[in-house]
C-alpha cells in the first residue's frame, strides 16, 4: 500500500513536517510512504496511491488516481475538495476537525473575554499613555461580564462543542445551531436548526461562527442578519471567511450597529493592506492563528495513525465527511 503526503503551505506550521513521513514509515514498514515538498510531482505520484494525505487534490489529478481509496485532509474545511468526481466516487474523505477543536475554542474564548473587557481599547490607550478609566466607561460598549451573557454558536462540530464546554464553565448561556438538532444539545443549553437563526440572533451577546463552508452557509452573516443582532453584540469568526458578507459587516461596524467583531479568517488571505477592516477600531484582527499550537502535528499524527489502523481493519474512520453535505 502506498501513502502519499502532499501538504505544502507558505506558513511553516501548516506545512507537513518531514518527521511525519519518517514516523509513518517506521510504524508501517511494509507500506510505501512518500512525501512531496511541492505539488509539482503529484500527477506522477498519485496514479498508484492508495491513501492521500493533503488538503488539495485537483479534479484532473483525482481522475488518474485509480487506486485511491481514502483522502485525509489535515484541515477541518474540505470545500476545496467538493467537486463532482470526488463526491460521486467511493473514495472515503476524512478531515481533522477534532484536531483543531480544543485550541480554536480556546482562541474563541480568549477573544470573547478580550472584547467583553475591551482589552484592545485599553491597549490603544496604553500606547498613547492615556489613563482611560473614565473614557472606557463612557464609551459604547462598556466593559461587561461574560457570566450570564448569551453566546450563539453557529455550528456544533469539534470547535463548537469545545467552546460550549468552556463558555458554560464561565457562566455563559450557550444556544447553538446545528444542521441536525436531533444529535442532542451536548454542553449547550439549547439546540436549534439552521432555519431558526433569524430568531436567535437578537438573543445573543456573542455570535460565534464555527460552521463549515457550504452553499447554505456562504454569507450566512449578511446585512439582514447583522441588522437582527443586538446593538451591543459581537461577531466572532474562527471558521472561514466566506461565511461573512464583508461589505455588509464593514458597513455595520462603521455605523456601529453592532459592538464589534473578532475575525481570525478572511475571504482573502493574507488580508490585503487595502482592506477597510484594518481601519476599524471595533475589530480585533488575528492572522488566522486560532489553530496555532506546537502540538498541532502531534495531534494530526495520532489521528492519522488511529484512522490508518481502522482503515486496515475495515472499521469506520473517525471524522468521515458526508460528501453530499460537504462536512
Amino acid at each position: 500500500m502506498k501513502i502519499l503526503i502532499v501538504h505544502y503551505h507558505r506558513f511553516e506550521l501548516w506545512h507537513a513536517p518531514t518527521w511525519l513521513r519518517q514516523r509513518l514509515q517506521e510504524a508501517y514498514p511494509n507500506f510505501i510512504v512518500d512525501q512531496l515538498q511541492s505539488y509539482d510531482r503529484v500527477p506522477e505520484e498519485i496514479v498508484d496511491t492508495d491513501v492521500f494525505i493533503g488538503w488539495s487534490l485537483r479534479p484532473e489529478q483525482f481522475k488518474i488516481a485509480t487506486k485511491l481509496k481514502w483522502i485525509h485532509s489535515p484541515a477541518a474545511a474540505v470545500h476545496q475538495l467538493m467537486y463532482p468526481e470526488l463526491i460521486n466516487s467511493n473514495v472515503v474523505l476524512t478531515n481533522s476537525s477534532g484536531v483543531h477543536g480544543p485550541v480554536v475554542a480556546e482562541h474563541a474564548l480568549a477573544v470573547v473575554l478580550a472584547l467583553a473587557k475591551r482589552l484592545p481599547q485599553a491597549m490603544h490607550y496604553q500606547a498613547k499613555k492615556i489613563w482611560a478609566q473614565e473614557l472606557m466607561w463612557s464609551e459604547h460598549p462598556r466593559p461587561r461580564e461574560i457570566a450570564g451573557a448569551t453566546a450563539l454558536v453557529v455550528g456544533m462540530g469539534g470547535i463548537g462543542l469545545e467552546f460550549a464546554t468552556r463558555a458554560k464553565a464561565l457562566g455563559m448561556k450557550v444556544i447553538s445551531i446545528r444542521e441536525n438538532p436531533n444529535k442532542g444539545t451536548g454542553p449547550a443549553d439549547a439546540i436549534y436548526g439552521p432555519e431558526q437563526i433569524d430568531e436567535l440572533l437578537p438573543q445573543a451577546d456573542f455570535v460565534l461562527l464555527c460552521t463549515p463552508v457550504t452553499p447554505a452557509t456562504t454569507s450566512i452573516i449578511n446585512q439582514d442578519r447583522l441588522n437582527k443582532m443586538k446593538f451591543g453584540a459581537y461577531l466572532i469568526n474562527v471558521a472561514r471567511g466566506p461565511l461573512v458578507d464583508d461589505a455588509a459587516l464593514v458597513e455595520a461596524l462603521q455605523q456601529k450597529r453592532i459592538a464589534g467583531a473578532a475575525l481570525d479568517v478572511f475571504d482573502e488571505e493574507p488580508l490585503p493592506p487595502s482592506s477597510p477592516y484594518w481601519l476599524l477600531d471595533n475589530v480585533l484582527i488575528t492572522p488566522h492563528t486560532a489553530a496555532v499550537t506546537e502540538q498541532l502535528w502531534e495531534r494530526h499524527y495520532d489521528l492519522i495513525v488511529e484512522n490508518l489502523n481502522r482503515f486496515l481493519a475495515g472499521k469506520p474512520l473517525l471524522n468521515e465527511v458526508d460528501k453530499r453535505r460537504g462536512y
